[in-house]
């Protein structure tokens, strides 16, 4: 097996597993500990993967992204505290915008019960976590159903999200950088997001660290354009700062 081959199958095993750790490729693949890590390192490089400690995490883009199951599944006690934090910025905002994805899914969750709220979403999963709220109004956007992340997308998505001035906006990304900003891999989902964006008076992102410096296909926000990045303590301080110099206050919990 030649490395370019090599390089292949690692990067199909860390999307189908979610990550690949390093002694575990070398004995599967037979050759030294080094050469996984000179592997990893090109990869990432390239931009395909992003390294860690002892192994690497793939880096989702245009030909790969994860599922809403799976999402699920990862960085959970992580997720369930970055919700609780950007709910509690909700403040005196009557319309709120959720984004799809499983941290605005529990954002959805924590959100205040015991006062009127509209939200409104393209995700699937977060109008059904809100249907029953008594004080809640859902408006779910219109348009063609993504299967792996259950969300909506397109004309009728992005145009009736067009029609409303929303007090503030939940927005999540497949990866957030300071040179390239916010970016997704689907340009339909990149559409939605844009708008949401551009249509509300406050903004908010949330995701886990490991979004951090990834760097996806399509680009739909500047990081100036927030006023509040909530993420968890993996996303180094020094990091943190070099976000909030850009503009937007950077919350770690």
């Amino acid at each position: 097996m030649d490395t370019e081959e090599r390089r292949r199958g690692i990067l199909r095993r860390a999307r189908r597993a979610g990550s690949v750790d390093v002694n575990r490729l070398a004995a599967d693949f037979d050759v030294a500990k080094e050469t996984i890590r000179r592997d990893l390192t090109a990869m990432e490089e390239h931009g395909l993967i992003r390294r860690t400690h002892g192994g690497a995490y793939p880096v989702e883009s245009a030909g790969f992204e994860t599922t809403l199951d799976v999402r699920t599944t990862r960085n959970v006690p992580q997720k369930t505290r970055i919700a609780a934090a950007a709910a509690a910025l909700l403040g005196d905002a009557e319309t709120v915008f959720v984004d799809e994805g499983f941290t605005p899914q529990l954002i959805a969750t924590a959100l205040p019960g015991d006062r009127p709220l509209t939200v409104v979403t393209a995700s699937l999963a977060v109008a059904r976590t809100l249907a029953d709220a008594e004080r809640t109004t859902v408006l779910l956007l219109g348009g063609r159903v993504r299967g792996g992340t259950m969300a909506t997308v397109d004309t009728w998505a992005t145009q009736m999200l067009a029609g409303f001035v929303i007090d503030l906006a939940y927005v999540g990304a497949n990866g957030i950088s300071r040179e390239y900003g916010l970016t997704t891999p689907d340009p339909a989902v990149s559409a939605v997001k844009a708008q949401a964006v551009r249509g509300a008076r406050r903004r908010v992102f949330t995701g886990v660290h490991t979004k951090f410096g990834a760097v996806s296909f399509c680009r739909f926000a500047e990081v100036r354009d927030f006023e509040a990045i909530v993420t968890d303590t993996g996303l180094p301080s020094a990091e943190a700062q070099r976000y909030s110099l850009l503009g937007p206050q950077v919350l770690r919990v």
